[in-house]
């Protein structure tokens, strides 16, 4: 079970092997299950997406957020503010500059898992290598027919697709 109470329902194993987790510069778990509603909405925000890149190597105050993003520190502390309250982020350590303390933010996880409600993905089937390459190719094509149709008008849309091995390479 991890931190946030969630079953871990793959094998870390698995994913293992198709990436190396980054090493900040405080303690982090390695994988946050992310599901929750509030998670969800706090990660749907362009600049809470960009602090939480940031905060991937390295742990940032405040300010040094603002200067990265380019934003007011107020606002910086807005996003940050919505970011701990869906558990995403937390103050890793505290510093004094000058007669104020000040805070230093991380990420709670190494490793940001979406889930679904449901359980099962979509669909799993056994494919040989060179049919997985097809779809994976025909993914991508997908994907740019997806952009080049961008539109001013209208509402926006997010396109989440992905083909992988369940089980690891074999």
């Amino acid at each position: 079970m991890l931190v946030n109470g969630r079953w871990l329902s793959y094998r870390p194993t698995t994913i293992d092997r198709f990436l190396t987790l980054p090493q900040p510069d405080y303690e982090a778990d390695d994988i946050l299950v992310v599901s929750e509603t509030e998670q969800l909405r706090a990660l749907a925000d362009d600049v809470r997406l960009r602090i939480v890149a940031l905060l991937r190597e390295r742990g940032y105050s405040t300010t040094e957020l603002a200067e990265q993003i380019g934003l007011a520190k107020g606002t910086v502390s807005h996003h940050l503010k919505v970011l701990e309250a869906a558990g995403l982020v937390k103050v890793v350590r505290t510093r004094r500059v000058r007669a104020l303390t000040e805070s230093i933010y991380g990420r709670v996880a190494r490793l940001y898992v979406m889930k679904s409600s449901d359980d099962e993905p979509e669909a799993r089937v056994r494919l040989s290598r060179a049919d997985a390459e097809s779809f994976q190719r025909r993914i991508e094509k997908l994907r740019r027919d997806f952009v080049a149709a961008a539109s001013p008008k209208g509402q926006e849309f997010e396109l989440v697709v992905t083909i992988y091995p369940s089980g690891g390479m074999t």
